[in-house]
């Protein structure tokens, strides 16, 4: 029988047991910060600078992505280093085109990059694989790199606030909840998985170890490309319905890539402008939003706003080739969801939003929950249905 004060022990880890983010936020109308402590900004403008704090990411199109890097090549972390793992919690964005108001990949940085979208009843996702010198990204020569997701071990990000957009779905921006990413000196994969049941699922954030080929299985040669795909059957990590975890006795293969179809190749890419500027004009009056998230921390969302620009690629900064790109983008509709319950892991405190509006419905050892409101920094506590009616029942047995 537990005792009293381990019970109450038991309830004060309730914020640290899992916690996912949940705030939705538009392109164009963007906060300042979205999460406590971030160390840079969402608010990014559309001038580019290579010493931006931007920590917005856009996976559009094999010629039209970003990835995330060092601000320095210094930290306060570990050797002092700018390796991932030292600066996870601050890494900033860099990205091909310019006009997202980050800093720019340089020249001569990417090698290959292979863009692949999936669009499936299943789960749909977007991902880049690729390698190149990303010493150019102020990533220090040798290092294997690290994961970066939306959740980490305080429940606040890797980077902390750090947001992730696409428009390849709809031709409209949407912000993914559910991403994942690893970069090394020399690879990169980065996939972002739209709103929907299985969102977490593939774009798994617990193979921190097992680099881009087990849970990003894409293309990791030289060469340019925009393809098709389809999911692999099970999600990355699951086997025959199985979840394995990197303390188990034995790692097993990775899934191979999902099959792809329809594939563009490109002599070059990266140059020509993002052009948000009609974006921004308009996401300020969304004409409807509307969220969900769940118990496994996937959300989904719906929006209804759109907006129109074409930017026109003329030039590469990336290849060696002298192929030019035409590329549109198309404008974007957005909107803002999120959830009213806050939770800050490290700090094991949790907040509530003013401007939300929260309901909660516990049965059968399971709970959801959904809740709406416009650019807030909330966050939705995300925990185990067995772990709270374990700690729950004890606490009842007790009072």
């Amino acid at each position: 029988m537990f005792s009293r004060t381990a019970c109450l022990s038991l309830l004060s880890l309730l914020p640290a047991i899992s916690a996912q983010y949940t705030a939705t936020y538009y392109v164009g109308a963007l906060p300042d910060s979205s999460e406590e402590g971030q160390s840079g900004t969402n608010a990014c403008g559309t001038t580019s600078s290579q010493d931006s704090k931007c920590q917005n990411v856009y996976i559009n199109a094999v010629d039209d992505f970003c990835l995330w890097g060092p601000p320095d090549t210094h930290s306060e972390e570990g050797d002092g280093t700018s390796k991932i793992g030292n600066v996870e919690q601050i890494v900033v964005s860099y990205c091909l085109k310019d006009g997202y108001g980050t800093r720019l990949i340089p020249q001569g940085t990417i090698s290959g990059a292979h863009f692949v979208k999936v669009q499936s009843d299943k789960v749909s996702y977007v991902q880049v694989t690729g390698n190149g010198d990303l010493t150019k990204l102020l990533i220090p020569a040798g290092d294997e790199g690290g994961e970066l997701d939306p959740h980490s071990w305080t429940g606040l990000g890797n980077p902390q606030g750090g947001l992730v957009f696409s428009n390849a779905f709809s031709g409209s921006y949407e912000q993914t909840h559910e991403w994942t990413s690893f970069m090394s000196s020399n690879e990169f994969c980065i996939r972002a998985c739209r709103d929907g049941p299985n969102a977490a699922a593939y774009c798994q954030h617990i193979y921190d170890v097992l680099s881009c080929s087990f849970t990003i299985p894409g293309d990791m040669g030289d060469g340019y490309d925009e393809c098709l795909g389809e999911p692999t059957d099970e999600a990355p990590g699951v086997y025959n319905g199985v979840t394995f975890h990197q303390d188990d006795p034995t790692t097993p293969a990775p899934h191979p890539a999902g099959a792809t179809s329809q594939c563009t190749p490109y002599n070059t890419i990266g140059g020509g402008s993002a052009n948000l500027n009609a974006v921004t004009q308009l996401a300020s009056a969304p004409a409807s939003t509307s969220a969900s998230a769940s118990m496994t921390g996937s959300a989904s969302a719906s929006t209804s706003t759109s907006a129109s620009a074409s930017s026109s690629n003329s030039s590469s900064i990336i290849s060696s080739s002298s192929a030019s790109n035409s590329s549109s983008a198309a404008s974007s509709s957005a909107s803002a969801s999120s959830t009213s319950s806050s939770i800050s892991s490290a700090r094991s405190t949790i907040t509530s939003s003013a401007t939300s509006r929260a309901a909660t419905n516990a049965a059968a050892a399971s709970a959801s929950a959904s809740a709406s409101s416009v650019n807030s920094g909330a966050e939705k506590i995300v925990i185990p249905s067995v772990a709270i009616a374990a700690i729950l029942g004890a606490v009842v047995l007790l009072f």
